[in-house]
């Protein structure tokens, strides 16, 4: 039986389609070296974004000098640890306390408003059915989390929701600063969950267990949640 030979492509052809290929790879994926690592990138917004109160955000930034600013005053990298630390507890946590008036105050969570919004929501829930259930079991859990914090620390304090600690850095900022500002803010949200965590169940924070301790690490993110944003960089040379 004679034998058919089989069809080949052309190399010329392939080897064309391969560096169109690459190009195409190189114009869509190449990156900005300046853009650095941005923690929370802001949603599109589909309508003008709501107006926040000033006194709700702390807001830090490093300049072109890798000087550190808060609030528009020179500070040292050794104090930011503690800025942070009063910004995300002040007014008080489980009790009231005498705060800062220039920062955001922490407002009270009550257990009798806490079970009446749960009970709103779960009957309006039943009677509209389907029809928006992710909104409304989002919103539930959320209330849900409230009344689980509750239930372990008792009544507490509650950051507002547009409470936030605003990063932005300038362009020209080193490397090395930045790390050190990123940490110095995460270990001040750290040290206050381990506290509490400490005062509440006698383990640090970062030592409960994922699995077995969820509840637990759940309630405290609700006392203390993650509120450092990142803004874009910007270029003030």
């Amino acid at each position: 039986m004679a034998r058919r030979d089989l069809p080949t492509l052309a190399t010329g052809s392939m080897a064309d389609i391969a560096f169109l290929l690459l190009v195409f790879w190189l114009m869509t994926t190449t990156l900005d070296p300046d853009i650095g690592i941005i923690r929370i990138l802001p949603s599109k917004e589909k309508s003008p974004p709501k107006t926040v109160d000033p006194i709700n955000v702390l807001e830090v930034y490093t300049n072109m000098n890798n000087e550190i600013l808060v609030e528009n005053e020179l500070v040292e990298i050794n104090q930011l640890r503690s800025i942070a630390r009063n910004f995300l507890s002040n007014s008080g946590v489980l009790n009231e306390e005498k705060g800062d008036i220039s920062y955001t105050q922490r407002r009270p969570v009550n257990t009798e408003y806490v079970l009446g919004k749960i009970q709103q929501i779960e009957s309006r829930y039943s009677r509209t059915g389907f029809e928006n259930a992710q909104i409304s079991n989002d919103t539930l859990n959320a209330w849900r989390a409230k009344l689980q914090a509750i239930e372990y620390f008792g009544e507490y304090r509650e950051l507002k929701p547009s409470a936030v600690i605003s990063i932005q850095n300038d362009k020209a900022t080193s490397y090395d600063l930045y790390i050190q500002v990123q940490n110095e803010l995460t270990a001040a949200l750290n040290e206050l969950r381990n506290e509490l965590s400490l005062h509440f169940f006698n383990v640090p924070y970062d030592k409960l267990d994922d699995k077995t301790d969820k509840e637990k690490i759940l309630a405290i993110q609700q006392v203390f949640p993650q509120r450092i944003s990142e803004a874009e960089l910007v270029d003030k040379r």
